[in-house]
């Protein structure tokens, strides 16, 4: 696949609206770029739709349209032209395409203010949503990389992030935890890295062409770490690592692998 008009946009997307991730990119090499882009890109779409209007019917059809786009894609027939939609159509497999279905479903729990139903909802939108995103990022790059390694490795990645995301979504209306008590933020936290620690004792199963999906799950550990220490830091949006640390993180997992 060329670096073209439509992989520069997507890289472009990237970089405005997923700065961890563009990094992550970055540090890997071209030929991975190239799917790893407009994949990211989707994402950030997907995951803004809910969020540029007030109208929840109108976020149910920005959301509808990626289905649609996806479908197509599917189907393997006429794809509608766009510079996100036209390079997915090149790397995805049809059981991509169903991963990222779910996606965009759980995605729709950004449409309402209901908090979620119980603790299983809530890990299976973390699942559904970062760790799906991260299954079909490792697919693309390699159809060999183990599914359970990339699910959990991606449910940690997933769940560091709601937890540096709570501020915001409560700023927003939103109920991001289930309990919010120091306690339960430390439990969540605890089996974070728990499922980062079971996906990292299979790291040698994953090929080497399926590796760079993995840079972003590099920031994952010290955030995790932070919230079981101290808890309190969740709600006062002070999880994230000092910025050199962050990049030595990122280094590491590119030139060692060890994310």
């Amino acid at each position: 696949m060329e670096f073209d008009a439509d992989l520069t946009a997507c890289a472009q997307l990237v970089e405005a609206g997923d700065a961890e991730r563009f990094a992550a990119v970055m540090a890997a090499p071209v030929a991975a770029r190239a799917k790893l882009f407009p994949l990211y890109a989707f994402n950030i779409e997907v995951s803004r739709a809910p969020w540029v209007t007030q109208e929840p019917m109108i976020a149910e059809m920005r959301l509808q349209w990626w289905r649609d786009a996806l479908e197509e894609i599917r189907e393997r027939g006429v794809v509608r032209r766009h510079e996100v939609v036209t390079p997915l159509a090149h790397i995805l497999s049809a059981e991509d395409t169903e991963r990222l279905d779910d996606l965009i479903l759980a995605r729709r729990w950004d449409i309402e203010r209901e908090p979620f139903e119980d603790m299983a909802a809530f890990r299976g939108h973390i699942r559904e949503t970062s760790g799906g995103l991260l299954v079909v990022a490792g697919q693309v790059l390699d159809r060999a990389a183990p599914t359970e390694v990339l699910e959990q490795a991606g449910y940690a990645l997933g769940l560091a992030n709601w937890l540096r995301a709570v501020p915001a979504l409560e700023a927003a209306g939103r109920v991001p935890l289930v309990e919010g008590t120091q306690d339960a933020v430390r439990a969540l936290a605890q089996a974070g890295l728990e499922a980062l620690s079971e996906a990292r004792r299979a790291r040698g199963d994953v090929p080497k062409a399926a590796r760079p999906a993995l840079l972003p799950v590099s920031q994952a550990e010290a955030v995790l770490r932070r919230a079981v220490q101290v808890p309190g830091r969740v709600g006062d949006g002070a999880l994230d690592p000092a910025p050199i640390a962050r990049r030595w993180a990122l280094t590491r997992g590119a030139v060692f692998g060890r994310w």
